[in-house]
């Protein structure tokens, strides 16, 4: 494809994936403009930290000519695994060695906070391609192969290529799907310590480097190391989508949540409650929500969906973030390819984003039941001593 033929491309969604595709797009002459709700780049926390794996997140920085960058910011040492009992002692730790700290290392996977990340596919673009404050409102066909995306507000925008990347509430996926997300069963509430190390040296000496995980019956939590000395921590439990409401809380009265969260783990170690009392940052309601498995869609000429849009599922699969950096990978690939028409390529990149997403969700559904089940510390410890 050449920039003489190229057709008008229009990303939706300003994630990983998408700006994979525009960066690796624009890399080979061809250009395309992504559009995002947000205000500006900096409108809202981007979440916690990413584990790039070797055959899809890295080996999409590297063909986006960014793997180098990567490397300087990630955190090698963001691998360390541990799991605790519910009484908060230490019963696996998977610290890799030290002859295999080195980001690269081909059977590592080197954290990155979400932020950093997105900042670095950002600051690779040319100036201009995201255009901030652009909510969609819906995608209408013009002519075959030619969409019209409407935005709040009033702009329209005509394209030969709409990608959702819009995530788990996609715009663009009402043009080739009916389905919805579904609630998992499982509700996450984030919260975190800032300044770990000197503010909450327990908790900081007890998570580790990396990730701490202590789950059992239906319950755990959840701690993630981030940059600047944060820890974020995921307080989850198997209950309904609004258990906060059927408690009669109200969510902005963040010690009446707190109480709420310590009758749910009542019985559990004094070192664990204080990830719930000893809070920096509140308490913010996240319900997880998964597409149904698998995931498909009948071709429709000049749309097509990546990441969470096309294959929305639990983090428990650990390939959210690297599934949808590759799949901007292989559609940027199938574009710049040499095939002959725009939706031979999409056909081509669907051929291979179908299969891989529906065997990832399948995996995540299985490890999101094992996660949060009655006797979830005996099947996450089996897991991880299987991986590790």
């Amino acid at each position: 494809m050449n920039a003489s033929t190229a057709p008008r491309i229009a990303i939706i969604g300003a994630g990983p994936g998408g700006l994979t595709c525009a960066r690796i797009l624009q890399r080979h002459g061809v250009a395309a403009t992504v559009y995002d709700q947000d205000a500006s780049h900096s409108a809202r926390d981007q979440g916690g930290t990413l584990d790039m794996h070797p055959e899809s997140g890295r080996r999409a920085l590297r063909e986006a000519g960014l793997l180098d960058e990567f490397l300087a910011l990630a955190r090698p040492e963001g691998r360390q695994m541990r799991l605790a009992d519910r009484e908060g002692c230490v019963v696996f730790d998977a610290t890799p060695p030290e002859s295999d700290a080195g980001a690269d290392a081909e059977d590592g996977n080197p954290e990155i906070d979400r932020g950093r990340l997105r900042d670095l596919l950002l600051d690779s673009l040319e100036p201009g391609t995201v255009r901030w404050g652009r909510k969609l409102a819906h995608v209408e066909p013009l002519t075959t192969g030619v969409h019209r995306l409407y935005f709040a507000g009033g702009a329209t925008v005509d394209a030969d290529l709409v990608v959702g990347a819009d995530g788990a509430w996609s715009k663009v996926r009402r043009r080739l799907s009916e389905a919805r997300p579904v609630y998992t069963g499982v509700t996450f509430v984030e919260t975190g310590l800032d300044d770990a190390d000197s503010r909450h040296p327990v908790l900081a000496a007890l998570t580790g480097d990396g990730t701490l995980m202590a789950l059992d019956d239906n319950r755990g939590f959840i701690a993630q190391r981030n940059g600047h000395g944060h820890i974020r921590v995921y307080v989850g439990m198997r209950t309904d989508a609004h258990w906060h409401r059927t408690a009669g809380l109200d969510p902005a009265d963040q010690g009446a949540v707190r109480d709420a969260l310590l009758r749910e783990f009542t019985g559990w170690g004094a070192d664990l409650l204080r990830f719930i009392t000893d809070s920096d940052t509140g308490y913010t309601h996240r319900p997880l929500y998964a597409l149904p498995v698998p995931h498909t869609w009948r071709h429709t000429p000049g749309v097509t969906l990546l990441g969470d849009a096309a294959h929305l599922m639990s983090p428990f699969s650990g390939m959210g973030a690297n599934l949808a950096m590759l799949d901007g990978a292989d559609l940027a690939r199938a574009l710049i390819d040499g095939a002959a028409t725009t939706d031979d390529a999409v056909r081509a990149y669907e051929s291979l984003l179908l299969p891989r997403s529906a065997a990832a969700a399948e995996g995540a559904a299985e490890g999101i039941a094992g996660a949060f089940a009655p006797d979830s510390a005996a099947q996450v410890l089996a897991h991880v001593r299987q991986r590790h």
